[in-house]
């Protein structure tokens, strides 16, 4: 593996709200945390892509035609090495734009190339998760089964996330300091998502004819 092999990384984030509420975001505060983290590893996050300022229509293709938003973001997100799939928690589990990007995802399984890959092998992904009520673990499972059933390379030490006190006020992007295990998390997912996604671009996996 080259040690100085380039990877580029892009972050989503499936808030529930658009940009256009003009609320901050605890999902984005979580995305800063890894971007910090994946800085020290000379790897920038290109763009965060807020799902809800678009219109990704509901369904299971690549394209589910006029006024779909989706097939620009796809190639977006494609053109990355490392996916940062953040998403807040409610009711208990990963929040519904969260699911309808899995959704999406979906039709990879029918887009492979002529030795049965998916247009995400090759590419790492990771979880920033936040929720004021129980549950990262289970969105983290669910996340990381659908990601990993498309295509998608999940590292050691995947998802970084933070819960408040159940039916609490105080969100994550209502925290002064970043809590130290979320730090430590952060960097330990940054750096396996980083080294991960290095040994795949120099070598990526075979497929069924090779």
């Amino acid at each position: 593996m080259a040690a100085d092999t380039k990877i580029s990384a892009i972050a989503i984030n499936c808030s529930l709200k658009s940009s256009k509420a003009g609320e901050a975001s605890s999902t984005d505060a979580m995305i800063a945390v890894l971007e910090k983290a994946f800085g020290e590893h000379d790897v920038e996050i290109a763009e965060t892509i807020r799902i809800a300022d678009y219109d990704v229509k509901p369904g299971v293709t690549s394209d589910e035609g006029e006024g779909d938003d989706w097939p620009a973001l796809r190639e977006k997100i494609l053109a990355h090495d490392i996916l940062v799939f953040g998403g807040p928690i409610w009711m208990g589990q990963i929040g519904s734009i969260a699911k309808r990007v899995l959704e999406r995802m979906d039709a990879f399984l029918s887009e492979t190339d002529d030795v049965g890959r998916m247009p995400s092998y090759g590419k790492v992904a990771v979880a920033a998760i936040v929720g004021n009520e129980d549950g990262a673990h289970w969105a983290s499972a669910q996340l990381f089964q659908s990601l990993n059933d498309t295509g998608w390379t999940i590292p050691a030490v995947a998802a970084c996330y933070w819960v408040g006190e159940a039916m609490g006020s105080k969100d994550f992007k209502d925290l002064e300091h970043t809590p130290k295990k979320v730090t430590q998390t952060a960097a330990m997912t940054a750096g396996n998502a980083v080294h991960l996604a290095k040994l795949l671009k120099a070598d990526t996996y075979p497929g069924s004819g090779d």
